[in-house]
């Protein structure tokens, strides 16, 4: 953080001494050039083009100090207000440490920023390292398999090998070490705490392996020469590393399914050069030459090279493992059962490779293939409802320039899984440049910016197309992203204003002032010019939005109050009006809305109420059976009814009664909510 504050002043003086210098050597030229001009000042025509060299320094002087402003950079102010308070008071805060650190604790030495040095795994530096890991173990993978089967390839270049070998054992001792020093989180927070890290990676299978795969098993060199590769085979067992790194690119990149593809290839390639130099593993154990199927002997010149020693089996390989064939028949039992083993694995990666490949395929096409099913579907339905050919074409035309532009995807559905402060985060950077011009967004809270831009809903209208009409009920308002809008006259033709990109209308009607002249109707007919997209806010999520932020509420009255006034629009005879209130057809839709919830939790109760009635009959009916058996015992039906027990008799009329009584008290108390809640319901209006 002190290197960083350092970096900072020091960048800043550079600004100031480029920007001094540059001034001080704009000012020297046009001094000089206004004493070359009061010399000359009996020339015309040098004095004409002195002026003009004159006139040029100045303009390259404001060019410069405007470029130099432009790199001390402000954040956005509407931005900073939305991500909050708390931000500006972290990092101002983290200022003042950086400064007191500056000033008071010497540099810190290697071995401090060594303890404390965490990395974390979403870090850009873990990322990286994890691809060197992943280099070294690939290394691994394919050329110490190939050393190990592929003499010449071993003794050619054994030096090159040798020093190879050890650089990568030296990322993997370093490795090792990263995973000592890699955080992990617990209850949401990062631990740092050494001991704690260092424990929780000895415990882990992952340790034991990593420790295998360092173990210096090449000091047998020592004994066997270094022409026997296969004593390094167990650095092969840090392939975790390797798949992480895939895992996480995958994530990264912004095309996962090439990335897949491209991944499925690498993974089918290692296992046919695997099986190349088992073939040929094989070939020497029995003998090059000794029969059809083994590789020929390498005294023919023909296939003496090492190149096309491994080219021929690569070859083989690959017409095996895709089940082609065509290659000479196996003739011993080892042979035969290698074949087959071959062809077991052939199917397997013929079937993964079909199997991925048509996922991947289908995934990279289903935004295609479910955008193309819309279409289908609105197809079949105007051709059922014979809709006229005009308005099919335009339908169908929408729909192209949806395509077309990338606008049919929705992106509610694509952030639906995301929290709703990073959706409201990324609606505002990706719309930023549009809400900023919007009037009644300029002075809300951060909190009601979130609210109200998670509601907003992108609208696309085909030319021609009315977004409102004059005398129309507003009840959305919109703001223009893209497109140009005209506001015509109701012959719709004459044109009276242009509306762009970044303009608003219908915020005034959405707020329902009071004193408003023009009411909550249209006062002009708004059409579209060409393709337009539109972001629409509706009256209800407005008010939705302002409930819970009552401050904010009063801010944006006042705020419609002043362009009111500015356009002339407010009677200020009028009494004091808000956001809050309602006209008599709102209050009656509301309380028609209260009812409706009310008759469904009515109708929940009464089934509720069946159900009990019908349990407590089932219980009723069971203890009469249970008295029946545990009372009178295994008396006939006639006993039972002529020897009865007068007290069991009794029992049972007294369970009877009860039960009447409660069931009919039960319906009573039902019918009686359910009258009174007929007569809350208000009659419906007459006519005047």
């Amino acid at each position: 953080m002190t290197g960083q504050a350092a970096v900072e002043r020091s960048l800043s003086s550079h600004r100031l001494s480029v920007r001094s210098t540059l001034e001080e050597d704009m000012d020297r030229a046009e001094t000089t050039l206004s004493r070359t001009q009061s010399v000359c000042d009996g020339d015309d025509d040098t004095s004409s083009e002195l002026q003009r060299l004159v006139n040029l320094v100045v303009t390259l002087r404001e060019w410069a100090h405007r470029s130099l402003m432009e790199e001390e950079e402000r954040p956005d102010s509407f931005l900073e207000r939305f991500r909050g308070p708390e931000v500006r008071a972290a990092t101002s805060h983290g200022g003042t440490d950086q400064a007191g650190a500056g000033g008071t604790k010497k540099k810190q030495t290697i071995k401090e920023k060594w303890e404390g040095l965490i990395i974390s795994q979403s870090d850009d530096v873990y990322y990286y390292w994890l691809f060197f890991i992943a280099l070294a173990v690939l290394y691994n993978w394919v050329l110490l398999v190939a050393r190990a089967c592929f003499d010449d390839l071993q003794t050619q270049n054994y030096i090159l090998w040798l020093v190879f070998d050890y650089i990568c054992d030296l990322i993997y001792i370093l490795d090792s070490f990263v995973r000592l020093r890699t955080g992990f989180l617990e209850q949401g927070l990062l631990v740092k705490d050494l001991a704690k890290l260092r424990d929780n990676y000895i415990r882990t299978f992952q340790f034991k392996v990593d420790v295998l795969s360092i173990v210096p098993t090449d000091l047998i060199y020592i004994v066997t020469g270094i022409n026997t590769p296969q004593l390094r085979f167990n650095r092969l067992f840090r392939f975790s590393r390797m798949f992480e790194f895939f895992d996480r690119t995958e994530t990264r990149t912004n095309y996962p399914n090439t990335f897949r593809i491209c991944n499925l290839v690498l993974y089918i390639l290692v296992i046919i050069h695997w099986n190349a130099c088992i073939y040929y593993a094989i070939s020497k154990s029995l003998g090059l030459g000794s029969d059809q199927w083994v590789y020929p002997n390498t005294t023919n010149t023909e296939f003496g090279t090492l190149t096309r020693c491994y080219v021929y089996c690569f070859y083989w390989s690959t017409l095996t493992l895709t089940t082609i064939g065509e290659m000479p028949p196996p003739v011993k039992d080892e042979e035969f059962v290698f074949v087959v083993f071959d062809f077991l694995v052939g199917v397997l990666i013929f079937a993964t490779i079909v199997g991925n490949v048509g996922s991947m395929i289908s995934n990279m096409n289903a935004t295609r293939a479910e955008f193309q099913a819309k279409i289908d579907a609105i197809k079949h339905y105007m051709h059922f409802r014979k809709v006229s050919r005009n308005l099919e074409t335009r339908v169908i035309k929408w729909f192209d320039y949806l395509w077309t532009n990338q606008k049919a995807v929705d992106e509610h559905e694509v952030l639906k899984n995301l929290p709703n402060k990073l959706r409201a985060e990324i609606a505002i950077n990706v719309h930023l440049d549009t809400l900023k011009k919007v009037r009644i967004f300029q002075d809300c809270e951060a909190g009601l910016l979130v609210e109200l831009v998670l509601k907003l809903r992108p609208q696309v209208y085909s030319p021609g197309d009315y977004i409102c009409r004059k005398g129309d009920i507003g009840k959305e308002m919109y703001i223009i992203k893209e497109g140009k809008l005209a506001v015509v006259a109701d012959d719709g033709v004459t044109q009276f204003a242009l509306l762009t990109a970044g303009g608003c209308f219908g915020e005034i009607s959405i707020l329902n002032i009071r004193g408003s002249k023009m009411g909550n109707r249209r006062t002009a007919n708004i059409r579209s010019i060409g393709y337009s997209d539109l972001f629409c806010l509706s009256k209800e999520d407005l008010m939705e939005a302002v409930t819970e932020y009552p401050d904010a509420q009063k801010v944006l009255e006042e705020r419609g109050r002043e362009i009111l006034k500015k356009q002339g629009l407010l009677d200020e005879s009028a009494a004091a009006g808000g956001l809050g209130v309602m006209d008599t057809e709102e209050k009656v839709e509301h309380l028609e809305a209260s009812l409706d919830i009310l008759q469904t939790r009515f109708a929940r109760l009464l089934g509720e109420f069946t159900t009990t009635q019908r349990r407590l009959k089932q219980r009723i009916t069971a203890l009469e059976r249970q008295l029946c058996h545990t009372g009178l015992g295994l008396l006939s039906d006639n006993d039972v009814e002529g020897e009865a027990d007068p007290a069991v008799t009794q029992t049972h009329a007294d369970i009877h009664r009860r039960a009447d009584t409660h069931i009919r008290t039960s319906t009573n108390s039902v019918v009686r909510s359910n009258s009174d809640v007929e007569a809350s319901r208000p009659e419906p209006k007459t006519g005047p």
